[in-house]
């Protein structure tokens, strides 16, 4: 082996006994610490979230070393890739314009954002929607159903607003689709004194910020797992959606929770 590595014997027996330098002890203690924060993530972190909790520790770490280390342990987040679909020709009972371009979000309950999102559940799909707040990116209201409709919108719908019992001056934008195109909801929207707004045609871009909710929540609890009933999903998702709004680092907030954002915001 020392032929091969071209090194002499005696200098492969002094590498073999001499001590671990200070820096390598270092990376131990702190790859252990990464372990934790991946671990109490759910293992979801990926390398900024977690060099962004290990400050929030008080460690003094950069996050090149963060990286370096996670690479060389083998720690890595939950990724997931975006799937496109087609979802065919649509009926619209109304044009409705995008509300929301030129808004200027100061304050929570000023825009929210919804959408629906399909979930695999044994051989069967189910569907998930979502309202949250587009100021703090926190999930204000949910609801998950057997069927892609109108009384499942409806249902997130009302979730959010006993949950957060916002003013008549709100904004509630979502994509174009009939389940928030249709009569029953437009006339809840008009019941509670919202404004309705939708994506502009063509423009999926519109309503990102849910979009990424959904990869974010699919890539660390729905790939990779298989649920065979609707309680098990169910469960899931009452689990990590406390953790998500709660716990979980956002980059786009700084590094902290839409819980924190709020408190921070008041």
């Amino acid at each position: 082996m020392c032929r091969v590595y071209g090194v002499t014997r005696a200098g492969y027996y002094a590498w073999r006994s001499r001590e671990r330098s200070e820096r390598e002890r270092q990376n131990q203690a702190l790859a252990s610490e990464i372990r934790s924060v991946h671990s109490e993530s759910r293992g979801t972190y990926g390398s900024p979230r977690v060099h962004q909790a290990l400050r929030q520790r008080g460690h003094c770490v950069g996050k090149h070393r963060v990286a370096r280390l996670m690479r060389a342990h083998g720690i890595k987040a939950r990724v997931a890739t975006i799937r496109y679909t087609s979802p065919g020709l649509q009926r619209y009972y109304g044009s409705i314009p995008n509300q929301q371009l030129d808004l200027e979000l100061k304050t929570p309950d000023q825009v929210w954002v919804g959408d629906i999102t399909y979930l695999k559940v044994g051989a069967i799909y189910r569907y998930l929607a979502v309202v949250m707040d587009k100021y703090s990116r926190r999930v204000v209201g949910w609801s998950y159903g057997p069927r892609k409709d109108v009384k499942l919108t409806l249902q997130a719908l009302n979730s959010a607003v006993r949950s957060r019992r916002p003013g008549s001056e709100l904004v509630f934008h979502t994509d174009r689709g009939i389940e928030y195109a249709a009569g029953a909801f437009k006339e809840r929207i008009a019941e509670l004194g919202f404004t309705q707004s939708m994506n502009r045609p063509g423009k999926v871009t519109d309503n990102a910020f849910i979009e990424s909710f959904f990869h974010s929540m699919k890539s660390e609890i729905y790939h990779g797992h298989r649920y065979q009933s609707d309680d098990e999903i169910r469960a899931a998702l009452k689990s990590y959606l406390p953790f998500y709004n709660s716990d979980r680092l956002h980059s786009s907030l700084d590094y902290v929770s839409p819980a924190t954002f709020e408190r921070q915001a008041r």
